[in-house]
């Protein structure tokens, strides 16, 4: 076989790719991995931009026209291009809904901020009360126990 590598050549290039060495990175590469920071459930979601809040009426249009069509890259292709051919007037009702929803983002957003520089959570607090509350239950019940329920003797 002309041409061929033989089984020693094969090995030595197998055994320079599984090489890791501070040597053997890529230049501009991150040696270390960032773990990703826990997401607050509690934060407000970003508003949707002008562009989104068109899709949301389109794609109803698009599948009252084209029941038959599964193809989600096929309706934002479609989508995509009504908005480029779109005027700015034509636009303005979509963009109009995106500044209103923003507004109400940065309301939310302020006092989400105001809250956790506060420090206290009102999940927490919820917990600590309901926490008290089982406490206040259990103990109850232990009074309620008078023997009643233990009456296997016979």
């Amino acid at each position: 076989m002309k041409g061929a590598k033989g089984k020693a050549e094969t090995t030595r290039a197998d055994a320079s790719l599984k090489r890791k060495g501070p040597g053997t990175q890529r230049a501009g590469k991150k040696v270390a991995k960032k773990e990703k920071a826990v997401k607050d459930p509690n934060k407000p979601k970003r508003p949707a931009s002008a562009f989104f809040i068109f899709m949301e009426d389109f794609r109803v249009q698009y599948k009252q026209k084209h029941p038959n069509n599964k193809s989600v890259a096929a309706v934002g292709k479609a989508g995509g291009d009504k908005w480029k051919s779109m005027s700015e007037a034509e636009k303005a009702p979509f963009a109009a809904k995106a500044e209103k929803r923003k507004d109400e983002y940065n309301k939310k957003m302020q006092a989400y901020n105001k809250r956790s520089a506060e420090g206290t959570n009102a999940a927490d607090d919820e917990e600590s009360d309901k926490s008290k509350s089982e406490v206040n239950d259990e103990d109850d019940e232990d009074g309620d126990e008078s023997g009643e329920e233990d009456e296997d003797d016979d």
